[in-house]
């Protein structure tokens, strides 16, 4: 469940930090009652950005299958990146 926080307990940094890092969620910050900032740690920070990446990504492939451009096998991608990749052991 999200915290909600009103700004004044802003003040109090290292208890809104270690909430940030021990819950792992973001913290939103009402200013006068209303949602006003959110706050959370770098983790999860990069955790939501990759997310959203991902996402993105599924999307753009979503969007090239409704426009029939054709599917590679994944042997034949993955051989590919092995060929790319992977250096030949001497």
């Amino acid at each position: 469940m999200p915290q909600i926080k009103p700004i004044t307990e802003l003040r109090n940094t290292n208890e809104i930090s270690e909430i940030c890092h021990k819950k792992g969620e973001p913290i939103f910050i009402t200013k006068n009652g209303y949602g006003d900032l959110v706050i959370m740690s770098i983790e999860t920070y990069e955790r939501q950005l990759g997310l959203v990446d991902v996402y993105k990504k599924l999307a753009e492939a979503e969007t090239q299958i409704a426009q029939g451009v054709p599917l590679l096998e994944g042997t034949e991608v993955f051989k590919k990146l092995r060929d790319k990749y992977v250096r030949e052991k001497i």
